[in-house]
Formats: structure tokens, sequence, C-alpha cells
């Protein structure tokens, strides 16, 4: 590359950002170029001339892997590198098929931060060594990563879906959950928009294809 390496850190925890922008700051060839908290702010700050991408699983009510899917479709000259405390085989693969170039954990020190930003601006695939031991144990003893349906959704939004797809309405489904009737509708609206589904029907009829909603015996309880 000519000139430097343009970064830009997207993490809801401020904390680790700025150290995060400090440390990268003090590496020669490398220019932190923006910061976000959360998705809205990342839509902002990052342009086609960001080189590379610091890119958090969880930033609170978004997702990561979504976010790094919308990134690297409308800018696909940019590498995305997830940085994240999760090390499982599912949020890894969930990654990279979203189009991430690079996995490392948070416990990373500055010299594995430095060799992955240069790798990832480079055009190159890397994982953290604790992630790329882990693929390989998966590898060696023959074990395949347990599919996680729609991993574009977080924890909880797969929960609210599962429900949705066994037939429970927003009411039922904040009392099996314990949440506001409120906080079910955001998570809604936020698993349709997630998924490019325009109606309720539609997304039961995709979340049953993709797994999700079996027989609920509870169902007629909750309806009653």
């Amino acid at each position: 590359m000519t000139g430097p390496i343009r970064v830009a850190i997207v993490d809801d925890h401020p904390v680790f950002r700025l150290g995060m922008a400090g440390l990268l700051e003090s590496l020669p060839g490398v220019l932190v170029v923006g910061q976000a908290a959360d998705a809205d702010q990342a839509r902002v700050t990052i342009t086609a001339d960001v080189d590379v991408v610091l890119m958090d699983l969880h930033l609170g009510a978004d997702s990561g892997i979504e976010l790094t899917r919308e990134i690297v479709r409308e800018h696909p000259g940019i590498g995305v590198l997830m940085i994240t405390m999760s090390d499982d085989d599912e949020a890894v693969v969930a990654a990279v098929r979203c189009g991430a170039r690079g996995y490392l954990l948070k416990t990373a020190g500055p010299d594995e931060v430095e060799r992955a930003i240069r790798a990832v601006a480079n055009g190159e695939m890397i994982l953290g060594p604790q992630v790329a031991a882990r693929a390989m144990s998966t590898l060696v003893s023959g074990r395949t990563a347990v599919r996680v349906p729609f991993p574009e959704l977080s924890a909880r939004e797969r929960e609210v879906l599962d429900l949705v797809a066994r037939g429970h309405d927003n009411a039922a489904v904040a009392r099996r959950l314990v949440l506001s009737p409120k906080t079910v509708r955001n998570h809604v609206t936020a698993i349709l928009t997630k998924l490019s589904v325009s109606s309720r029907s539609t997304l039961i009829v995709r979340a049953r294809e993709g797994g999700l909603g079996g027989t609920d015996p509870a169902r007629a309880t909750d309806q009653a």
C-alpha cells in the first residue's frame, strides 16, 4: 500500500475504543480516521477511503456481523477485522461468512494487533493464535462447527424469532422472555429489517425454513 493504513474503530465500549485508538496511532504507517460506538455512527464514519475497520462482534443493540455484511457489500475494498471477547466456533464462522477478513480476540497483544491490521490491509485473511488453534483442532478432530441459524441476529433476537415462529404474539413473547412488549416490538422490527422481510407471516415461514419454531406445548397456555 502507498500511504498510511487508514483505520476506523467500531466498538461500544469507550475505554477499549480509545485505548485501541491510542495503540494504533503509535504504530508507524497507521492512521485512525474514525471511531463509532454503534451501527448508525459507523455508517456515517466509514467511507470508501477507509482501509481497515476494527469491528466488535456485539454493539449493544446492534450486530457487528450484520454491520460487517453491510460494509463489505457497500465498500468491497475495505477489510474488516473482527475483534471481540468471543472465541466460540459459531461466532468465527459467522464472521467469515459475512465477509470479515480477520478474527482477533481482545486479549491479543499489541504485536498481534499490528500484524493483523497490516495483514487485513494487504488483503490477507488472518485469525488470532487462539482462534486459529481452535479452528485447527476442529479440522484435525473431524468435527464441524455447529450451524447457528441467522447468525446476523443477536442471541436475544433469535430467541424472539423462535417464539414468533412458534406462533406467539408479542405479548406472549414478552411474558415468556420477561421483557416489556415495547422491547419485543423493537426486536421484531430489527429482525424484519436484518432479514429483509416485510411481513410477520413471511418472517414465520423464513424462520421455520431456517430451523426455528418447533412444536410448543405451552402455546395454548400463552394464548388462553
